[in-house]
């Protein structure tokens, strides 16, 4: 446990865990009182806020945009990456992975003007988070690709549109969900921020700045707390989606 590049066993690793986060906890609860609250009273708040049909609501509120953003900016990622093996369209996804240096401060008013609704601006501020890094990460999965594997398809003699398939569409297949898994946490960042600047809808980034601007300490490391379960929740749950679609990937 104390080595280096020691490797422990998956049920003594979550003892370990299980072990450090007690102590942790302990630890916090017996510290005199202060600004931050103590584990007690953050387990309070999250029963009272988990009782109320108000945090499920704007949890199914944030969910569905986080849903609908990631759909959007896969679909746009994946057309874009798998076009850029053509030179035509390589540039433009050149300038989609450039454009993760931009930032929204400066472009919420743009945003503003060419969406209808508030919901509309959410989402595309969402997506235009998400795309950049996605695009970035999908081609640096491309360029790793061994030139053994287009020399393959040479071999059997496949066209370059079918080289592209084989290759590119099914042989990465696999990238996608763990690119899709990775970025997400991004996208589950993201959405408080972006509730934070339209919160005619709700959300959970719209009860934590009601909570915040209240000083409500309890409730907004309860709604933290919440927003970190799920997070870990997804990031599982697509882990496993992954090695059920391509059980090669345990290997």
């Amino acid at each position: 446990m104390f080595k280096p590049f020691a490797t422990l066993n998956r049920t003594t690793f979550l003892i370990m865990v299980i072990a450090q986060a007690v102590f942790t906890l302990t630890v916090w609860q017996l510290t005199p009182a202060g600004l931050i609250p103590h584990p007690s009273r953050i387990l309070e708040a999250l029963g009272e806020l988990l009782t109320s049909k108000l945090l499920i609501d704007n949890l199914l509120v944030s969910l569905l945009l986080t849903v609908k953003a990631m759909f959007y900016s896969v679909l746009i990622t994946l057309v874009f990456s798998y076009l850029s093996v053509i030179p035509f369209f390589n540039s433009i996804a050149q300038l989609i992975v450039k454009c993760r240096y931009l930032t929204l401060t400066g472009l919420i008013f743009i945003f503003t003007l060419l969406t209808r609704d508030g919901g509309a601006l959410k989402l595309s501020l969402l997506m235009f988070g998400i795309v950049p890094f996605f695009t970035t990460s999908f081609l640096s999965v491309l360029v790793r690709i061994p030139a053994q594997e287009f020399e393959l398809c040479q071999t059997l003699g496949y066209n370059r549109w079918q080289t592209l398939y084989e290759v590119i569409i099914v042989g990465k297949a696999d990238q996608v969900f763990e690119i899709v898994r990775q970025n997400f946490a991004i996208a589950w960042m993201m959405i408080t921020m972006v509730e934070g600047l339209n919160m005619s809808e709700g959300g959970i980034g719209a009860l934590l700045i009601k909570y915040n601007k209240y000083n409500d300490l309890p409730r907004v490391l309860a709604l933290q707390g919440v927003i970190f379960g799920l997070g870990l929740c997804f990031d599982y749950a697509l882990g496993s989606l992954r090695r059920w679609f391509f059980p090669y990937t345990k290997l």
